[in-house]
């Protein structure tokens, strides 16, 4: 996996700015596990929502701004990674919306540590600081999301252990838009729910893993490299499906939002192909071809309730890390 590239815009001296996409979560490939790499998962690197900090040395250590309490314990951790002190100044400017199914804990991490390396002259790539991090456990489309962004498929956890190897990577068509459908009061499964989750559920169906992998690598991908959005959003949906019925058990049903299920039922009903959850949720999406039919879409499904509705792109590059070398 490529380090985070360095950009050109100028950065304040004695600081570094990092400013790191969300990511979707479409899907894992293999729960059965039977060929002997378990997980394996699709997903997608998104321009909003963001994440964005900066960090700069200061002999009073403080953190401010939205997630404070992760985003010192990841600097803490990177910093004993490195072998360095964590006597930084983190500001965090703005911040992804946490348990919604945005990766939103691996971006954060990551983009501690990235800061941390660069601050301190040291090289960064994601996979290093994975295992210090306690990110990239089953998936490693975030670790990827972070370093290059685009549409990411990763190969699964192996007994050897290390974050899930990257085996597809294309960028996302830059014509398509992402609605998200944003649930503000509803979390998804995470932390001890979700590790008893998978610990509880049943195993995967092994057909059912063949059809996903069939549909991830014979329809999904070849319509994303050719830019066809009925054959991809219908491929995704129907992943979306096996995988939703699978953990319906711990969620409260296919999505994990009541709202968001309702919102999704009326996409559903106009025959948009391709919509589903991302990760554990509560968070939705609705794949649309150009900017136009999502912006109609979003005027016809938005009734002012608490749910909110974002028109996101695909995001193709990584991460940006501003600052002295």
């Amino acid at each position: 996996m490529a380090e985070v590239p360095e950009r050109n815009e100028a950065a304040a001296e004695g600081t570094v700015r990092v400013e790191a996409p969300a990511r979707l979560h479409f899907g894992f490939l293999d729960l059965h596990g039977g060929l002997g790499r378990r997980f394996g998962s699709i997903g997608l690197a998104i321009d909003e929502p963001s994440l964005a900090l900066t960090v700069r040395r200061s002999a009073r250590p403080s953190v401010t701004g939205p997630e404070a309490d992760r985003v010192r314990g990841y600097a803490e951790a990177a910093a004993a990674h490195l072998g360095c002190g964590a006597d930084v100044a983190i500001t965090v400017e703005r911040a992804i919306p946490a348990h919604a199914g945005f990766g939103s804990g691996t971006q954060l991490g990551l983009a501690a540590a990235a800061a941390m390396a660069r601050l301190n002259g040291a090289p960064f790539a994601a996979e290093a600081f994975a295992a210090s991090l306690d990110r990239g456990n089953r998936s490693g489309v975030g670790l990827c999301a972070f370093t290059q962004g685009g549409l990411i498929v990763d190969g699964g956890r192996g007994p050897e252990g290390g974050p899930p190897p990257v085996i597809a990577h294309l960028p996302y068509p830059e014509e398509w838009r992402i609605v998200l459908i944003i649930d503000p009061e509803t979390a998804g499964v995470h932390g001890a729910r979700e590790v008893e989750a998978f610990r509880e559920l049943p195993r995967f169906p092994e057909a059912q893993a063949a059809e996903i992998c069939r549909i991830t690598l014979m329809q999904v991908l070849p319509a994303a490299a050719l830019a066809e959005p009925q054959g991809f959003g219908a491929g995704i949906t129907r992943i979306q499906d096996l995988i939703g019925d699978h953990f319906a058990p711990h969620q409260g049903g296919r999505y994990a939002s009541a709202a968001v299920a309702d919102v999704l039922a009326n996409v559903a009903a106009r025959g948009v192909p391709g919509y589903g959850q991302s990760s554990w949720g509560p968070t939705g999406f609705v794949l649309m071809p150009s900017e136009s039919e999502a912006r109609a879409l979003v005027a016809d499904l938005d009734r002012g309730g608490p749910l909110r509705f974002i028109i996101a792109r695909g995001r193709n590059g990584g991460a940006s890390v501003t600052g002295p070398t």
